[in-house]
């Protein structure tokens, strides 16, 4: 019984990621959305900002791209909470009632979609980043840890993003709340080294878990040796997982 239940689950997820993923196909201004914003962000730190900010021995262009690739993953959550506030708002979520249908394949579904968005945009980040001035020093072990701790950040934020989408009552409203991850990572060494900050908001800055992203990822691309920071942020985003996943799950269900 427990095997033909996980399969179940498993099919049930499947064809919700299908779904999703198709979505993506015939909506591309998603994709050109995710990409197009952060990129032009990227451009205007590199060229407007970057001389007048002091990033010690390493470039302005090798320090940026680690922060534009956590902020273009929190961009992306914004297309996630509209689009499971979508489902619960337009029907969707109603037919199924009627069906046995796995409850929380819509939600893994929409994660899905959200890590393949966020993949695509970092791709684009890194190829933008190198054509500005980006030099990655990276070996293979280093290009796998960068991978594996963004796979880990992009399903923790997709899926923050989707309790966001439920815990709204219109998509304009989802598209609001997802305002607070967008703007996260700006509160963080994305753009500039947190000593330059005023006391109170460097340590907030420095305490928070994006942060810890950025810093890990920063050495890494550049083949530089990392801190503790690695473990903290695998720590930090593994937890916000653990608690996000049931608790997508709980919100979900009584939907």
């Amino acid at each position: 019984m427990t095997t033909l239940r996980a399969g179940w689950a498993l099919g049930d997820s499947w064809t919700m990621i299908g779904r999703s993923i198709r979505h993506i196909v015939r909506n591309p201004e998603q994709v050109v959305v995710a990409v197009l914003l952060p990129a032009m962000i990227l451009l205007v730190f590199r060229y407007m900002f970057g001389g007048a900010i002091d990033t010690g021995s390493t470039g302005y262009a090798d320090y940026l791209i680690a922060g534009m690739i956590v902020l273009s993953v929190s961009m992306n959550s914004t297309s996630t909470a509209t689009a499971v506030r979508s489902d619960l708002s337009e029907g969707f979520v109603d037919r199924l009632r009627s069906m046995p249908v796995y409850s929380s394949a819509v939600i893994i579904g929409h994660v899905a979609a959200a890590v393949v968005r966020n993949g695509i945009s970092t791709l684009v980040m890194l190829g933008v980043g190198m054509l500005v001035g980006f030099t990655p020093r990276a070996d293979l072990d280093g290009w796998l840890a960068v991978a594996g701790l963004m796979l880990l950040f992009s399903v923790a934020m997709a899926f923050l993003a989707a309790i966001l989408g439920m815990v709204a009552k219109t998509v304009e409203g989802a598209s609001g709340l997802s305002v607070m991850l967008v703007f996260a990572p700006y509160v963080s060494s994305a753009f500039a080294p947190t000593d330059t900050l005023p006391g109170w908001l460097r340590v907030v800055a420095e305490n928070q878990p994006i942060t810890l992203v950025m810093d890990t990822v920063r050495p890494l691309l550049l083949g530089l040796p990392t801190t503790g920071d690695g473990w903290l942020a695998v720590l930090w985003w593994t937890g916000i997982l653990l608690v996000a996943v049931p608790l997508a799950g709980h919100l979900f269900r009584p939907r």
